[in-house]
Protein backbone atom coordinates (compact mmCIF):
# COMPACT_ATOMS: atom_id res chain seq x y z
CA UNK A 1 0.00 0.00 0.00
CA UNK A 2 1.45 3.37 -1.03
CA UNK A 3 2.10 5.95 1.67
CA UNK A 4 -0.71 8.49 1.91
CA UNK A 5 -0.93 11.98 3.36
CA UNK A 6 -3.05 12.22 6.49
CA UNK A 7 -4.85 15.39 5.43
CA UNK A 8 -8.40 16.53 4.66
CA UNK A 9 -7.48 17.02 1.00
CA UNK A 10 -6.19 13.44 0.79
CA UNK A 11 -9.37 12.22 2.48
CA UNK A 12 -11.42 13.88 -0.27
CA UNK A 13 -9.16 12.35 -2.96
CA UNK A 14 -9.65 8.88 -1.48
CA UNK A 15 -13.45 9.29 -1.16
CA UNK A 16 -13.70 10.47 -4.79
CA UNK A 17 -11.59 7.49 -5.90
CA UNK A 18 -13.84 5.09 -3.99
CA UNK A 19 -16.94 6.56 -5.68
CA UNK A 20 -15.29 6.12 -9.08
CA UNK A 21 -14.32 2.48 -8.39
CA UNK A 22 -17.84 1.67 -7.18
CA UNK A 23 -19.37 3.38 -10.21
CA UNK A 24 -17.25 1.53 -12.80
CA UNK A 25 -17.19 -1.91 -11.14
CA UNK A 26 -20.81 -2.85 -12.08
CA UNK A 27 -20.08 -1.87 -15.71
CA UNK A 28 -17.00 -4.10 -15.77
CA UNK A 29 -18.91 -6.97 -14.15
CA UNK A 30 -21.68 -6.64 -16.75
CA UNK A 31 -19.11 -6.62 -19.56
CA UNK A 32 -17.48 -9.73 -18.10
CA UNK A 33 -20.83 -11.57 -18.03
CA UNK A 34 -21.64 -10.47 -21.60
CA UNK A 35 -18.27 -11.68 -22.89
CA UNK A 36 -18.66 -15.04 -21.13
CA UNK A 37 -22.14 -15.50 -22.63
CA UNK A 38 -21.00 -14.55 -26.14
CA UNK A 39 -17.96 -16.84 -25.99
CA UNK A 40 -20.13 -19.81 -24.97
CA UNK A 41 -22.59 -19.02 -27.76
CA UNK A 42 -19.92 -18.65 -30.48
CA UNK A 43 -18.06 -21.75 -29.28
CA UNK A 44 -21.31 -23.75 -29.51
CA UNK A 45 -21.91 -22.42 -33.03
CA UNK A 46 -18.37 -23.39 -34.08
CA UNK A 47 -19.02 -26.94 -32.84
CA UNK A 48 -22.26 -27.06 -34.85
CA UNK A 49 -20.44 -25.91 -37.98
CA UNK A 50 -17.73 -28.52 -37.53
CA UNK A 51 -20.35 -31.22 -36.91
CA UNK A 52 -22.07 -30.18 -40.15
CA UNK A 53 -18.69 -30.42 -41.91
CA UNK A 54 -18.13 -33.98 -40.62
CA UNK A 55 -21.65 -35.01 -41.62
CA UNK A 56 -21.16 -33.53 -45.09
CA UNK A 57 -17.87 -35.37 -45.52
CA UNK A 58 -19.45 -38.70 -44.55
CA UNK A 59 -22.32 -38.06 -46.94
CA UNK A 60 -19.84 -37.05 -49.65
CA UNK A 61 -17.75 -40.23 -49.21
CA UNK A 62 -20.85 -42.43 -49.35
CA UNK A 63 -22.15 -40.55 -52.38
CA UNK A 64 -18.81 -40.81 -54.27
CA UNK A 65 -18.53 -44.52 -53.45
CA UNK A 66 -21.82 -45.18 -55.25
CA UNK A 67 -20.27 -44.09 -58.52
CA UNK A 68 -17.11 -46.15 -58.00
CA UNK A 69 -14.93 -43.48 -59.59
CA UNK A 70 -13.38 -41.80 -56.55
CA UNK A 71 -10.09 -41.15 -58.36
CA UNK A 72 -11.91 -38.94 -60.87
CA UNK A 73 -12.34 -36.20 -58.23
CA UNK A 74 -9.40 -34.66 -56.39
CA UNK A 75 -9.51 -31.88 -53.74
CA UNK A 76 -7.36 -29.53 -55.89
CA UNK A 77 -10.26 -29.26 -58.33
CA UNK A 78 -11.71 -26.64 -55.96
CA UNK A 79 -9.61 -23.78 -54.55
CA UNK A 80 -10.39 -20.78 -52.35
CA UNK A 81 -9.81 -17.56 -54.29
CA UNK A 82 -11.16 -15.01 -51.84
CA UNK A 83 -12.60 -15.04 -48.31
CA UNK A 84 -15.31 -12.48 -47.64
CA UNK A 85 -15.32 -10.99 -44.16
CA UNK A 86 -17.28 -8.24 -42.50
CA UNK A 87 -16.80 -6.87 -39.01
CA UNK A 88 -19.01 -6.76 -35.95
CA UNK A 89 -18.73 -5.43 -32.43
CA UNK A 90 -19.36 -7.28 -29.19
CA UNK A 91 -18.83 -5.51 -25.86
CA UNK A 92 -16.51 -3.03 -27.53
CA UNK A 93 -14.46 -5.72 -29.28
CA UNK A 94 -14.18 -5.66 -33.09
CA UNK A 95 -14.56 -9.19 -34.46
CA UNK A 96 -14.47 -10.65 -37.99
CA UNK A 97 -17.69 -12.04 -39.44
CA UNK A 98 -17.69 -14.70 -42.15
CA UNK A 99 -19.71 -13.63 -45.19
CA UNK A 100 -18.77 -16.34 -47.68
CA UNK A 101 -15.98 -17.04 -50.15
CA UNK A 102 -15.18 -17.13 -53.84
CA UNK A 103 -13.96 -20.47 -55.20
CA UNK A 104 -12.09 -21.50 -58.28
CA UNK A 105 -12.61 -24.70 -60.24
CA UNK A 106 -9.75 -26.74 -61.63
CA UNK A 107 -9.58 -27.59 -65.32
CA UNK A 108 -10.94 -30.97 -66.30
CA UNK A 109 -12.10 -32.54 -69.54
CA UNK A 110 -15.86 -32.30 -69.75
CA UNK A 111 -15.94 -35.23 -72.14
CA UNK A 112 -13.85 -37.67 -70.11
CA UNK A 113 -14.88 -36.52 -66.60
CA UNK A 114 -17.82 -38.24 -64.93
CA UNK A 115 -21.18 -36.46 -65.14
CA UNK A 116 -21.31 -36.02 -61.40
CA UNK A 117 -18.01 -34.10 -61.18
CA UNK A 118 -19.71 -30.66 -60.99
CA UNK A 119 -21.99 -31.83 -58.20
CA UNK A 120 -18.93 -33.13 -56.32
CA UNK A 121 -17.23 -29.76 -56.75
CA UNK A 122 -20.30 -28.00 -55.35
CA UNK A 123 -20.21 -30.20 -52.28
CA UNK A 124 -16.49 -29.58 -51.86
CA UNK A 125 -17.13 -25.81 -51.94
CA UNK A 126 -19.70 -26.21 -49.21
CA UNK A 127 -17.27 -28.24 -47.11
CA UNK A 128 -14.53 -25.62 -47.55
CA UNK A 129 -16.98 -22.87 -46.70
CA UNK A 130 -17.84 -24.62 -43.42
CA UNK A 131 -14.12 -24.92 -42.63
CA UNK A 132 -13.61 -21.21 -43.26
CA UNK A 133 -16.63 -20.27 -41.16
CA UNK A 134 -15.35 -22.38 -38.25
CA UNK A 135 -11.94 -20.68 -38.48
CA UNK A 136 -13.55 -17.22 -38.30
CA UNK A 137 -15.65 -18.30 -35.32
CA UNK A 138 -12.45 -19.53 -33.63
CA UNK A 139 -10.92 -16.09 -34.23
CA UNK A 140 -13.97 -14.46 -32.64
CA UNK A 141 -13.56 -16.64 -29.56
CA UNK A 142 -9.84 -15.83 -29.39
CA UNK A 143 -10.41 -12.06 -29.52
CA UNK A 144 -13.27 -12.14 -27.01
CA UNK A 145 -11.33 -14.43 -24.67
CA UNK A 146 -8.43 -11.99 -24.75
CA UNK A 147 -10.79 -9.13 -23.80
CA UNK A 148 -12.38 -11.32 -21.12
CA UNK A 149 -8.99 -11.89 -19.50
CA UNK A 150 -8.31 -8.13 -19.43
CA UNK A 151 -11.79 -7.35 -18.07
CA UNK A 152 -11.53 -10.06 -15.40
CA UNK A 153 -8.18 -8.64 -14.29
CA UNK A 154 -9.76 -5.19 -13.95
CA UNK A 155 -12.72 -6.57 -11.99
CA UNK A 156 -10.35 -8.37 -9.62
CA UNK A 157 -8.20 -5.25 -9.30
CA UNK A 158 -11.20 -3.15 -8.30
CA UNK A 159 -12.83 -5.78 -6.06
CA UNK A 160 -9.77 -7.20 -4.32
CA UNK A 161 -7.27 -4.32 -4.35
CA UNK A 162 -8.47 -0.82 -5.13
CA UNK A 163 -11.77 -0.72 -3.21
CA UNK A 164 -10.43 -2.42 -0.02
CA UNK A 165 -7.26 -0.31 -0.19
CA UNK A 166 -9.19 2.94 -0.60
CA UNK A 167 -11.58 2.06 2.24
CA UNK A 168 -8.57 1.34 4.47
CA UNK A 169 -7.00 4.69 3.51
CA UNK A 170 -10.23 6.55 4.29
CA UNK A 171 -10.47 4.84 7.68
CA UNK A 172 -6.81 5.58 8.48
CA UNK A 173 -7.09 9.27 7.56
CA UNK A 174 -10.44 9.65 9.34
CA UNK A 175 -9.06 8.12 12.56
CA UNK A 176 -5.97 10.34 12.37
CA UNK A 177 -7.98 13.50 11.74
CA UNK A 178 -10.39 12.51 14.52
CA UNK A 179 -7.50 12.05 16.94
CA UNK A 180 -6.01 15.36 15.85
CA UNK A 181 -9.33 17.11 16.42
CA UNK A 182 -9.66 15.55 19.88
CA UNK A 183 -6.08 16.53 20.71
CA UNK A 184 -6.76 20.08 19.51
CA UNK A 185 -9.83 20.33 21.76
CA UNK A 186 -7.79 19.05 24.73
CA UNK A 187 -5.00 21.54 24.02
CA UNK A 188 -7.53 24.31 23.70
CA UNK A 189 -9.06 23.45 27.07
CA UNK A 190 -5.63 23.26 28.71
CA UNK A 191 -4.67 26.65 27.27
CA UNK A 192 -7.98 28.11 28.38
CA UNK A 193 -7.54 26.74 31.91
CA UNK A 194 -3.99 28.13 32.08
CA UNK A 195 -5.20 31.52 30.90
CA UNK A 196 -7.99 31.55 33.47
CA UNK A 197 -5.50 30.54 36.17
CA UNK A 198 -3.23 33.44 35.24
CA UNK A 199 -6.13 35.85 35.37
CA UNK A 200 -7.03 34.63 38.86
CA UNK A 201 -3.46 34.86 40.18
CA UNK A 202 -3.43 38.70 40.58
CA UNK A 203 -6.75 38.53 42.31
CA UNK A 204 -5.40 36.01 44.80
CA UNK A 205 -2.42 38.24 45.68
CA UNK A 206 -4.61 41.22 46.60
Amino acid sequence: MAKIKLTKNELKVQKDALKMFKRYLPTLQLKKQQLQTEIRSIDAKAKEVRAARVALEKEFDAWIAVFGEREAFTPDMVTVKNIKKGYGNIAGVTIPVYEGADFGRGDYDLYSAPLWIDMAADRMEKALSLDLEAEVLDEQVRLLSQELRTTTQRVNLFEKVKIPETKANIKKISVYLGDEQTAAVVRSKISKNKLQAKVKEPEATK
